[in-house]
C-alpha cells in the first residue's frame, strides 16, 4: 500500500499519531541551512498535535555532524500546538537538528487521575493500569541510582528514597505499592497509593524513563552552517593597491598597502578587501572615465583580467610578487586584519583561457567572442565567460583550483563580483568545494540585484551579502527594509553587508558632498548592521563628484591610478575610528537582528535599541541631513527591567555626556551641523 506523505519513512506508520508541521526555522522544505556562527542560540519552533486529548511529549535532536550520536533536548509547550526548543552551536562546521514527539500515556493517566481523585471517585483499576506504566519506566531504568529527591505526598513522606537506592528498586516499590492499594480500596495502601499517583514523584520518574512507543520522527534533518566568529561581525575597507603610493606617477605595490595597515588598523577595521590583483589584458583597453581610447601608460582597469603574463592565479607584476602578497597576509595578522580578494569570473581577450578554451566563451554569428554589455553599457575590454558551455565541468574544476591557489597562499575571505550572473547551482557546488579544503574561508556576494536572486545566492552559501542599504534613505525606508531582514525568515541565512557606497556606486544621496550626510550614512551602516564597509579613501574625503546623470564617479579608481592624501584626517576619519571602538567594545553591535525600532514623534528622527545581554544601546539618528530636529523617544522601558517612575542614566559613547532619564517619553534634538546623532548607553 501507498502510504500518505506525511508518514513516509515513518517506523510502524499506522500506530503514530502525532504531526509535526510548521517547523521554523526551515528552509525551503530543509533544502538549505541556516546560518549562524559559534556561540549562537538557535531557537526552534513547531507545531506539535495529535487527535484526542492525550499529553504529548516533544524532543528536540541536534548534533555537529562529526559527533556519532545526537543530543536531545526536552521542547516546551508555547501556545495553540505550538512547541519550543533551543540549542547553542559551540563550533564551526555543520550541525543538524530535527524533532520527535509521541503521546506521554503515563502523563496522560496522570491527569486523569487528579479529575478523578477531585470527583471523588475510586480508582483501583487505573492503579493497576499505573502499576503497569512503572513496570515499564523499571524496566528501563536499567539499575540506575536516583538523583531525585524525596517527596511528600499530602503530608505524608511516601516511597523514602536514600541516595544509594536504584532507580529500579524505588519503581519496584512503587508499582507494589500500586497493586495493594488497587487490593484494598478502603484501607491505607489505597491513600498511599493515590498520593504517589498524583505525586511530582511519579511525573519525575515518568519523565526520566519515558515510554517511546510509536514515535513520530519529523521527515527532515535541517542544517545549520556555522561559520567562524568574523561572518557574524566585520568591519571592511576597500582599496585599491596600486593607489597605496605616496608618491605621484608610482604605481601602488603591496609594500605600499603594508605601510598603511597601522593606519586601517588603528582606525579599527580588520578587512582589507582588494580588487583584482591579476595582470590586466591590453586588448581594448579602457582609459580614464571609461573612454573607449587608451592614452599611452594607461593602467587599465582591473576586472579585464589577464594577460600573457598569466590569469586569476597570477600577480600583477607591479604590484609585486606572490610572495609579496603572501607577506602582506602575513603582516596584516599582525594586525589582526585579513585580506579579501576579489573574484572577478570574466576574462580579457588576452587572457589564457581566451587561447586555450574558446569553448568557454559565447560566440557570435560572426565567430568572434561577445565581449560584456549591460546595455547601454558596454565593455570591450572583457569577455563574460559562458556558463552554458558544454564543457561546463572543467570550466568549474578550473575555477575551483584558482580558489584553492588563492587558499594557499592564506587567503580566507573573497567578495564575488556580480554572482548573480552565474548559476546558482555553480555557487553551491564551488563553495563547498572550496570550504571542505579551507573551512574558515568566507564569501561575500556583491549583488545588487533582484531581491529573490540576492536571496538565493545567500541560500546557497555566501556568508555575506550587499544590500539595497545604499539606496535606503529615509526613516520609514530605512526601517521597513531592516524589519525585512532581522524580522522575517531572511534573519535566519542572510547577513547583510553595509556599504554607503562602493568604487562601483556613487549613490545620488552623496553627490551633493554635503558633510552631514555622509556622517550620518556612515554611521548607520555601522550600527544597523554588525557587517559593513566603506571604499576607503574615497568616503574617508567624502569625493561625491559624479559621471554626469550617473550614480557612477567622475575620474574612477576603477580606470586610473589615483594619488590619496594618507595623512589627511577629517571629521569623518575621527568618527570612524571612534564607532569602530564603541563596536569592539559593545556586543549588541556586534550582532544584527537583535534590532527594535522606538517610537519618536518626528518623522525624521529614527531610533533603534540594540540588546545583547546587559550591553544595552539606545541609537538615535537624525536622518534629515539640512534641518535640527527635535522629538519624543518612547524607550521601551518594560523590554529594558526599568520601572515607571524609576530614574536611569544614558551615556553617550560619541560625547561622554550623561542624562538622567524617566519613564518612556524622552527628548532628544540633533543638529545635522553639530553631531546628527547619539549612541546611548543605557545604564540603570
Amino acid at each position: 500500500m501507498s502510504l500518505p506523505t506525511s508518514l513516509s519513512g515513518q517506523p510502524d506508520f499506522g500506530r503514530s499519531r502525532v504531526v509535526i508541521e510548521r517547523v521554523s526555522p526551515e528552509l525551503d522544505g530543509g533544502l538549505f541551512p541556516i546560518k549562524a556562527i559559534p556561540g549562537d542560540v538557535v531557537a526552534v519552533e513547531a507545531d506539535i498535535f495529535a487527535d484526542g486529548h492525550d499529553y504529548l511529549t516533544a524532543v528536540l535532536l541536534y548534533k555537529h555532524t562529526e559527533d556519532a550520536d545526537w543530543t536531545e533536548m526536552a521542547m516546551a509547550p508555547l501556545i495553540n500546538d505550538r512547541w519550543g526548543a533551543s540549542f547553542v552551536v559551540e563550533k564551526q562546521g555543520r550541525y543538524l537538528y530535527t524533532f520527535e514527539a509521541w503521546i506521554n500515556h503515563p502523563a496522560s493517566w496522570q491527569h486523569e487521575i487528579h479529575l478523578k481523585v477531585a470527583d471523588g471517585q475510586r480508582i483501583t483499576s487505573e492503579l493497576l493500569a499505573g502499576a503497569t506504566y512503572l513496570d515499564g519506566m523499571f524496566d528501563r531504568a536499567g539499575g540506575k541510582r536516583a538523583d531525585a529527591p524525596a517527596v511528600k505526598a499530602k503530608g505524608k513522606k511516601k516511597v523514602e528514597i536514600s541516595e544509594e537506592m536504584p532507580d529500579a528498586r524505588v519503581l519496584r516499590e512503587m508499582a507494589a505499592l500500586f497493586r495493594a492499594g488497587s487490593g484494598a480500596p478502603d484501607g491505607d495502601s489505597y491513600n498511599e497509593a493515590v498520593s504517589v499517583a498524583e505525586s511530582d514523584q511519579f511525573t519525575f520518574y515518568a519523565n526520566r524513563y519515558p515510554e517511546r512507543d510509536h514515535t513520530t520522527r519529523y521527515l527532515h534533518e535541517l542544517g545549520v552552517e556555522v561559520d567562524r566568529a568574523r561572518a557574524g561581525f566585520s568591519t571592511w575597507y576597500c582599496l585599491f593597491p596600486r593607489s597605496a603610493s605616496r608618491q605621484a606617477g608610482q604605481h601602488g605595490t603591496f609594500r605600499d598597502v603594508e605601510a598603511l595597515l597601522p593606519r586601517l588598523s588603528g582606525m579599527g577595521f580588520d578587512v582589507l578587501y582588494l580588487p583584482p590583483i591579476h595582470p590586466i589584458g591590453t586588448a581594448h583597453r579602457k582609459g580614464k572615465n571609461n573612454s573607449v581610447i587608451c592614452q599611452p601608460g594607461e593602467p587599465g582597469v582591473p576586472y579585464g583580467i589577464g594577460s600573457e603574463e598569466g590569469g586569476h592565479d597570477a600577480i600583477h607584476a607591479e604590484l609585486g610578487t606572490v610572495d609579496d602578497f603572501r607577506h602582506l597576509i602575513a603582516i596584516a595578522k599582525n594586525y589582526d586584519m585579513e585580506i579579501a580578494m576579489d573574484l572577478a569570473i570574466q576574462c580579457s581577450p588576452d587572457h589564457p583561457w581566451a587561447k586555450e578554451h574558446p569553448e568557454w566563451f559565447k560566440k557570435r554569428p560572426d565567430g568572434t567572442i561577445q565581449y560584456a554589455e549591460n546595455p547601454p553599457k558596454k565593455y570591450q575590454d572583457i569577455y563574460p565567460v559562458y556558463f552554458e558551455t558544454a564543457d561546463w565541468r572543467n570550466l568549474w574544476e578550473e575555477l575551483k583550483r584558482v580558489l584553492l591557489v588563492w587558499g594557499s597562499w592564506g587567503v580566507r575571505i573573497i567578495r564575488v563580483d556580480n554572482p548573480h550572473t552565474k548559476p546558482f547551482v555553480f555557487w553551491e557546488w564551488i563553495i563547498a568545494e572550496v570550504k571542505k579544503e579551507y573551512p574558515d574561508m568566507l564569501f561575500l556576494s556583491e549583488a545588487f540585484t533582484k531581491p529573490k536572486v540576492m536571496q538565493e545566492l545567500a541560500k546557497r552559501g555566501f556568508a555575506h551579502s550587499y544590500t539595497y542599504y545604499t539606496w535606503r534613505n529615509t526613516k520609514a525606508e530605512l526601517q521597513e527594509y531592516m524589519t525585512e531582514l532581522t524580522q522575517g525568515e531572511m534573519r535566519h541565512y542572510f547577513r547583510p553587508n553595509f556599504w554607503p557606497t562602493t568604487h562601483d556606486i556613487d549613490p545620488y544621496s552623496l553627490q551633493s558632498g554635503h558633510e552631514p550626510q555622509f556622517l550620518i550614512r556612515y554611521f548607520m551602516a555601522a550600527t544597523l548592521s554588525s557587517n559593513y564597509g566603506i571604499y576607503g579613501p574615497s568616503f574617508e574625503l567624502m569625493e561625491h563628484i559624479p559621471f554626469p546623470n550617473k550614480e557612477e564617479y567622475l575620474n574612477s579608481e576603477k580606470y586610473e591610478i589615483r594619488l590619496w592624501d594618507w595623512d589627511k584626517t577629517n571629521k569623518m576619519t575621527y568618527l570612524i575610528t571612534l564607532v569602530n571602538r564603541i563596536r569592539r567594545e559593545n556586543v549588541a553591535l556586534q550582532t544584527t537582528s537583535n534590532l527594535t525600532f522606538c517610537t519618536v514623534s518626528d518623522d525624521a528622527i529614527m531610533a533603534y535599541l540594540k540588546i545583547t545581554g546587559d550591553n544595552r544601546l539606545l541609537i538615535v539618528v537624525n536622518t534629515d541631513a539640512y534641518q535640527r530636529r527635535a522629538g519624543m523617544v518612547q524607550v521601551p522601558i518594560w523590554q529594558l527591567g526599568i520601572g515607571h517612575d524609576q530614574p536611569y542614566k544614558v551615556h553617550d559613547l560619541l560625547t561622554e555626556a550623561y542624562y538622567t532619564w524617566q519613564g518612556e517619553q524622552n527628548y532628544v534634538e540633533l543638529d545635522p551641523y553639530v553631531l546628527p546623532m547619539h549612541l546611548f548607553r543605557i545604564e540603570v
